[in-house]
């Protein structure tokens, strides 16, 4: 007769079920810098909700705007999750790429070396790239005044870049070694400044621009708010390019 069992039988209570995540609010406008985030967005999988920030009819300067971005520019985001599971709103897409980044452990390493490899290019980007490339662009396509100084300072700068990345791309595919954020950062003000640059000089960095364009992520980070982009007005013009401090 088999003996019976003294084991007892705890009733558990049924595990409680995780809310989600509430999404990351992105505030963008579809523009290289915007581009940035929405790109690591894509990569990472990560859930997010879109603001579209017209920079065209001073959206930016909104209160409730400037309390998450004092810069009045965008991108900036809204983490409901943030440190210590508390909201942080991040400006800044340098600063953007490195917090999430961090947070998901993606595309941005925790190795010294490796990060400071990373680091060094995003802030050649933020510092150099993107400053001289967005001011040739606003004097080749911007300005009506015929203004030859300026248009040679900036597309000469923008070759001198191509050309720093150009030997760097040389021996890697990617500007870190591996695939980062500091690819990310650069990519959209590569691609918009092919329409006064050519890469017929830089080879290297024309692969690096395709191996980049094929990837499903970038497609669909850089397709982020498309349908939002038109010709701007005059009257969009002066609220781009007339601001103050008041």
């Amino acid at each position: 007769m088999a003996k019976k069992s003294t084991t007892k039988r705890v009733k558990r209570a049924a595990p409680k079920a995780h809310k989600p995540a509430r999404p990351i609010a992105l505030y963008y406008w579809p523009t290289p810098n915007g581009h940035k985030v929405s790109i690591l967005l894509e990569e990472l999988g990560v859930p997010y909700d879109l603001h579209p920030i017209n920079i065209g009819k001073g959206e930016q300067f909104a209160p409730g705007f400037l309390k998450i971005s004092p810069n009045n520019r965008m991108p900036a985001i809204m983490d409901p999750g943030g440190p210590g599971g508390r909201p942080i709103s991040v400006f800044e897409s340098g600063a953007i790429l490195q917090y999430l980044g961090r947070k998901y452990g993606r595309f941005y390493p925790a190795e010294e070396r490796a990060r400071v490899a990373v680091e060094q290019w995003l802030f050649w980007q933020v510092g150099g790239l993107g400053p001289m490339a967005g001011q040739a662009n606003h004097f080749l396509n911007y300005t009506a005044e015929d203004l030859p100084y300026p248009r040679k300072r900036y597309t000469d700068e923008v070759n001198r870049l191509f050309g720093v990345m150009e030997r760097q791309l040389a021996t890697r595919k990617f500007l870190a070694g591996a695939y980062s954020i500091a690819d990310m950062a650069c990519y959209s003000w590569v691609k918009s400044s092919t329409r006064f640059q050519p890469l017929d000089e830089f080879p290297h960095l024309a692969a690096w621009l395709e191996r980049l364009g094929k990837r499903k992520a970038v497609v669909r980070g850089m397709a982020v708010g498309a349908e939002l982009r038109r010709p701007m007005t005059d009257a969009e013009k002066a609220v781009l390019f007339g601001q103050r401090a008041r």
